[in-house]
């Protein structure tokens, strides 16, 4: 690796189930030499990328993606559109609501409403998962371009997150199936054990996948029929408002 590689090694590290680190510690975990994690942090210091607390002297991301908001907003102009109804389905279903695009192979959230309730399920901006995982990523995968599909189901290696995640190609190609069938993604510990999520997909005016609108909701919850038949109401509706919006059609597609 060059040091511009070893720069977003490090700056990938930084996640939300760790957020800070040591030199030392980062170091053993990227396997690059202390020297260098040292060179490279505090160059990144000096721009804003990362800061450093004075009293332990470990590392966290600095304030300088703040900066970015307004330029991923206009990069995803979907979820200005978006936030109203995931407000609205927040305060109709009091679960955690999050909005996913497909990004490379993998799905990404990119906004959140995080629900009020003492037990929720949260789902971080920027948090990844395979895209045959979890509601979310099934949704967008089975909505996406027939050509993707495709590629998907060729090259991708499925694995277990979850003794309930889809390893096998077949099943999976059924799920999507079933998915397209009924307008709605299911998964229940697919991706985080004790978690359900339900999600619908997101339309442009020209009948293409932008998006899709997904609730997360802890098990106990979730294994409710009557509030998971509610909650399911709730993100049709809130999903076929914002596809209208957006000027989609359902006789087009």
């Amino acid at each position: 690796m060059n040091a511009v590689e070893k720069a977003l090694e490090i700056l990938i590290a930084f996640q939300s189930d760790h957020p800070t680190w040591g030199v030392r510690e980062l170091s053993a975990h990227l396997g690059f030499s202390p020297a260098t994690v040292q060179r490279i942090l505090q160059s990144l210091k000096g721009y804003g990328f990362v800061q450093q607390d004075q009293a332990t002297r470990h590392y966290r991301l600095g304030h300088v993606y703040f900066n970015f908001l307004h330029t991923l907003q206009s990069a995803f102009p979907v979820k200005r559109s978006a936030t109203p109804h995931m407000q609205r389905l927040l305060s109709q279903t009091r679960e955690t609501v999050h909005l996913n695009v497909i990004d490379g192979h993998e799905r990404i959230c990119i906004d959140t409403l995080e629900s009020f309730q003492p037990l929720k399920a949260s789902m971080p901006v920027g948090s990844r998962s395979p895209l045959h995982a979890g509601a979310s990523s099934k949704c967008l995968l089975a909505y996406s371009s027939r050509t993707f599909l495709d590629t998907y189901l060729q090259r991708a290696k499925l694995k277990a997150l979850t003794d309930s995640t889809i390893t096998e190609k077949t099943k999976l190609e059924t799920e999507i199936q079933h998915i397209r069938s009924t307008g709605y993604a299911l998964s229940l510990e697919e991706r985080n054990p004790g978690i359900g999520s339900i999600s619908a997909p997101v339309f442009d005016h020209k009948g293409l996948l932008v998006g899709a609108i997904s609730l997360a909701i802890p098990e106990i919850r979730f294994r409710d029929a009557e509030h998971r038949s509610f909650c399911l109401t709730g993100i049709l509706k809130a999903t076929a408002d914002l596809s209208r919006e957006l000027g989609y059609r359902a006789q087009g597609r």
